[in-house]
C-alpha cells in the first residue's frame, strides 16, 4: 500500500504541468483546489438525505462496462456497498462510477472544485463513484483527465499506451493483484500508488490504468474529452 512511483507534486505551474507531464506521464497534484465543502457534502448521511431516493446506474465492473442496473441509490447504498468477494468476476459485481443524472445531482456538484489545469481543444466532463472496500475496475483505457479522491484511498496501476498489460477482462482488479502481480518481474510492474482523500491523480491520454478501492471510497473523476 506505501509503494509509490508516481510522483506527487504540491507546487505545480500550469507550464510545468503542460511541459512534465500533460502528455508524458501521471502525476498526482496536492492543494491545488479546496474541496472540503464537497467532501462534508458527500458524507453517507446527506447523501442518502438527498439523493437516497434517485435513480442511479450501476456498471459492471469490468473492462468493457457493457451491462447496466438501475435502482434506487439508498439500495445500492445499504445492499451493494460492501467489500468486494474475491470470488466475484467483474462482471458479477455492480459498480457506481460515471452513469449520473447530472440535473438531479446539479445541487452537489456545483460544490466541486475541478483540477485547474486543462487542455486545448477540450472540455471537462465529470464522473462521480462511490464503491466498497476491495471493488475496482480491472485495466482499460481512454482519453486523459483526473481522480479525485474524497473519502478513503484507492490505489492506481498504470501502463504506458505501447505497454498492454497482463490482465483478464472480467477479473477484477483483487484477483489480479493475488493472482498476476507477484509474479511480474520489475521490468513489467506498472506505476502505482495510493491516492488519499484531497489528492488529485492525472493520467494522461490512452494510458491504461486498473483501480483498487481500499477502503469504502467516494470519488470523482474530470475527463477531458
Amino acid at each position: 500500500e506505501e509503494r509509490c512511483t508516481v510522483e506527487r507534486r504540491a507546487d505545480l505551474t500550469y507550464a510545468e504541468f503542460v511541459q512534465q507531464y500533460a502528455f508524458v506521464r501521471p502525476v498526482i497534484l496536492q492543494g491545488l483546489t479546496d474541496n472540503s465543502r464537497f467532501r462534508a457534502l458527500c458524507s453517507r448521511e446527506r447523501l442518502l438525505a438527498s439523493f437516497g431516493d434517485r435513480v442511479v446506474r450501476l456498471s459492471t465492473a469490468n473492462t468493457y462496462s457493457y451491462q447496466k442496473v438501475d435502482l434506487p441509490f439508498q439500495e445500492y447504498v445499504e445492499q451493494l456497498l460492501h467489500p468486494q468477494d474475491p470470488t466475484s468476476l467483474g462482471n458479477d459485481t455492480l459498480y457506481f462510477f460515471g452513469d449520473n443524472n447530472f440535473t438531479e445531482w446539479a445541487s452537489l456538484f456545483r460544490h466541486y472544485s475541478p483540477p485547474p489545469f486543462g487542455l486545448l481543444g477540450t472540455a471537462p466532463a465529470y464522473s462521480f463513484g462511490i464503491a466498497g472496500a476491495g471493488s475496482g475496475v480491472p485495466f482499460h483505457w481512454h482519453g486523459p483527465g483526473y481522480s479525485e479522491v474524497i473519502y478513503g484511498r484507492k490505489r492506481w496501476f498504470l501502463y504506458p499506451p505501447e505497454k498492454t498489460p497482463e490482465f483478464h477482462p472480467n477479473k477484477t482488479t483483487l484477483a489480479w493483484l493475488r493472482d498476476t502481480y507477484p509474479a511480474l518481474p520489475p521490468s513489467a510492474r506498472p506505476l502505482e500508488c495510493t491516492i488519499r482523500a484531497g489528492e488529485v491523480l492525472y493520467f494522461p491520454d490512452r494510458w491504461w490504468h486498473a483501480t483498487l478501492n481500499l477502503d469504502t471510497s467516494v470519488f470523482i473523476s474530470t475527463f477531458l474529452g
